[in-house]
């Protein structure tokens, strides 16, 4: 690390102002503060946090988020060799290689398109290169179908980084989730790429490696399947487990809980709205369950679908989500409860989770404005002052 940082001190000048190669400044400045913590210190206007900058929590929350990418791998592979018929002859190797060689050009993909943009309108601007497309870059692809075609995740992965996030002001100043508006961009734009029962499984063979399926072969996920009127096939432990159709990187409640242990440990993410959001979506299913509104039991819809994902990953977004400590458990709480209210009251949507995320970044100012007015409001009647 030594010979790397006295490699970047000497080319360094090259880079800044008066130098050659000054018009990519902004792009050596975003290596190097991915590398190497930066030395200067803020002379106005700062506040101090802690000892770890923001590039070191987006890479805390990346390596939470392997677990899940690594079992959506196999559970590609998995799911692929299933429908064929030929897991039993299958190794382990060859079925996470296959998953992995199907899952691996969408990370591409998302990365390339989302963090060219960022360079560009960083030099563009002649600002630094913001480091919150390290995370959004891995959780687009991993809340998308492997069905869907790399042409639309490049769009949609354009689309969110400019309107969802650049012209906001960039990373710490978008009020909605970079990943929940690329998701929303393909759900209403290409409905067909996003719903249905052919985009769950991956079709065709890789290099050699899985099989390629029948034209038009169908496989539902669990929710799939409710808002079709059908019986859930899957059993609990399959659901828990992570061996159904599914978005890439959602179908294995331990691989995510896993990251939220990683999450939690590193006191990056809020307990408190990741706690609510299972409190609000465990009330509401109890509420329909008793009902007799959902044909599945209570604790499956918490298991089902992208709600732990969302709870774990999105949710806890510290950008888009409620500030105040009180506002965290309102906010959790509305997410978990309105995920449950439209997969059960909307058959034609069985998911839920991805439009209370996007309502619930929408009421978060004012969860926190309403939260910061009444403590204001019971401190002046304390001291006397009306």
């Amino acid at each position: 690390m030594n010979a790397l940082r006295k490699y970047l001190n000497q080319i360094k000048p090259n880079f800044e102002e008066g130098g050659k190669l000054h018009a990519f400044r902004s792009v050596f400045d975003g290596f190097e503060t991915f590398l190497f913590v930066p030395n200067t210190t803020a002379k106005s206007g700062a506040h101090i946090h802690d000892a770890i900058d923001s590039k070191r929590i987006m890479s805390m929350v990346v390596i939470a988020l392997m677990p899940a990418m690594l079992f959506g791998m196999y559970n590609v592979g998995y799911q692929n060799y299933l429908a064929a018929g030929t897991l039993a002859s299958a190794s382990f190797l060859e079925i996470f290689c296959y998953g992995f060689l199907a899952v691996l050009p969408k990370i591409l993909v998302s990365y390339i398109v989302g963090l060219g943009i960022e360079f560009i309108w960083a030099q563009w601007k002649g600002e630094e290169i913001q480091e919150g497309y390290l995370v959004s870059g891995i959780i687009i692809p991993l809340i998308l179908p492997i069905g869907c075609p790399l042409w639309m995740l490049a769009l949609a992965c354009a689309f969110a980084v400019i309107f969802a996030k650049e012209i906001f002001g960039g990373t710490g100043m978008n009020i909605f989730n970079v990943a929940i508006a690329a998701r929303m961009f393909l759900f209403f734009s290409y409905p067909s790429k996003m719903t249905g029962d052919t985009i769950w499984v991956a079709q065709n063979s890789i290099f050699g490696l899985g099989n390629t399926l029948p034209d038009g072969y169908t496989a539902a996920t669990p929710l799939g399947q409710i808002g079709q009127g059908a019986d859930v096939t899957s059993s609990l432990s399959d659901m828990i487990l992570g061996f159904i159709p599914g978005s890439i990187g959602e179908t294995s409640v331990i691989a995510i809980a896993i990251g939220a242990v990683i999450l939690l440990w590193m006191g990056i993410a809020s307990w408190k709205t990741m706690l609510s959001v299972f409190v609000g979506g465990g009330l509401m299913a109890c509420l329909f369950e008793q009902l007799g509104m959902t044909p599945i039991a209570w604790y499956e819809h918490l298991v089902l679908g992208g709600f732990c994902f969302g709870a774990v990953f999105m949710a806890t977004d510290p950008v888009t989500s409620a500030r105040t400590e009180t506002g965290k458990y309102i906010y959790g709480f509305l997410i978990g409860a309105l995920a449950v209210i439209i997969r059960v009251m909307n058959p034609g949507y069985p998911e839920g989770m991805m439009l209370a995320i996007f309502f619930g970044n929408m009421v978060a100012p004012l969860i926190d404005h309403c939260i910061v007015a009444r403590n204001i409001s019971k401190r002046m009647k304390r001291g006397g002052t009306k």
